[in-house]
C-alpha cells in the first residue's frame, strides 16, 4: 500500500510517531486484545502488520485452580477448628450409663462377698475406670473389646513379671509402667485403665500369691462381667429415652 508524502513532513518520523502511540497502548490493553504494530522501513516506505498476542488461557485456569484450592483449603482448616454446636444432654443420657455403674459395683460387690474366704476382690480402682469408659464412651478406642482384653491380661502379667525380677519398690513400678505403655502401643492396644494394673500388683501384698493368674483375675475377669452390663446399658440408651 502506497503511502502519501506531504511536504515538509517525513514519512519516516510519521510511522515511527504512530509506531510508538501504538505500543504505548497494548502496553495497557487487555492481553486478550490484538496489537497493531508499524514497522518503519529504511527506505522511507512502512508496512503494517497486525500481531495477534496469544493469550495466556492455560495459565489463567491454573491460576484459578490454585485460588480455588486456597479458598477449599482454608474453609476446610476453618470448619475442623471451629467449635460444634453444643448438643443437649438427655435425662436418659445421664441415667442408664449411672445406673449401669451402680449395676456394675452391686455386681461386683456380690462377688466379692461370696469369694471372700479367698481373700481376692473384684471391686479394685482400675475396674472403676473401665467403667466410665464402657458407659460413657462405648465408641472411643478405649472400649473396643480387643483393646481392653488385651491390655488388661497382657499389663497384669508385666505386674507379675517386674515384681519377680526387682520386687517391691520404685524400681519395679517404673519397669512395669514403662513397658505396659510399649506393650500397648506394640500391639495397638490402646486401654488406659490396664497401665494400673501392674502399680496394683506390686504394691498390694494381697494378689502376690495370685502369681500369673493376676493376668485374668481380677482385671479380665472383671471386665468381662462389665461387657455384659455395658450391652444393657447401650441398649437401653438407644431404645429408652426421656
Amino acid at each position: 500500500m502506497a503511502l502519501l508524502k506531504l511536504p515538509g513532513i517525513g514519512c519516516s518520523s510519521i510511522l515511527a510517531g504512530a509506531g510508538s502511540r501504538c505500543l504505548a497502548a497494548a502496553s495497557h490493553a487487555p492481553s486478550s486484545s490484538p496489537v497493531f504494530l508499524l514497522h518503519a522501513n529504511g527506505g522511507g516506505g512502512g508496512q503494517a502488520h497486525l500481531l495477534s498476542r496469544k493469550t495466556t488461557t492455560g495459565d489463567a485456569m491454573r491460576t484459578r485452580r490454585r485460588d480455588l484450592h486456597v479458598v477449599a483449603t482454608a474453609a476446610a482448616s476453618a470448619a475442623n477448628v471451629t467449635p460444634a454446636s453444643p448438643r443437649g444432654v438427655s435425662a436418659s443420657d445421664v441415667l442408664w450409663p449411672s445406673a449401669g455403674a451402680f449395676l456394675a459395683m452391686a455386681v461386683l460387690g456380690r462377688i466379692d462377698q461370696m469369694m471372700a474366704f479367698k481373700g481376692v476382690s473384684l471391686t479394685i480402682a482400675p475396674l472403676g475406670a473401665v467403667c466410665a469408659v464402657l458407659f460413657t464412651a462405648p465408641d472411643s478406642p478405649p472400649a473396643k473389646k480387643y483393646n481392653m482384653f488385651v491390655a488388661q491380661i497382657g499389663c497384669a502379667a508385666i505386674g507379675v513379671l517386674a515384681l519377680s525380677l526387682f520386687g517391691p519398690g520404685w524400681l519395679a513400678r517404673g519397669a512395669a509402667l514403662s513397658a505396659s505403655i510399649a506393650f500397648m502401643t506394640i500391639t495397638g492396644s490402646s486401654h488406659p485403665p490396664a497401665a494400673s494394673l501392674p502399680l496394683l500388683f506390686i504394691d498390694g501384698p494381697k494378689f502376690h500369691h495370685l502369681q500369673l493368674w493376676y493376668a485374668l483375675f481380677p482385671g479380665a475377669a472383671g471386665c468381662a462381667i462389665l461387657c455384659l452390663i455395658q450391652e444393657v446399658v447401650v441398649y437401653l440408651k438407644k431404645n429408652c429415652k426421656f
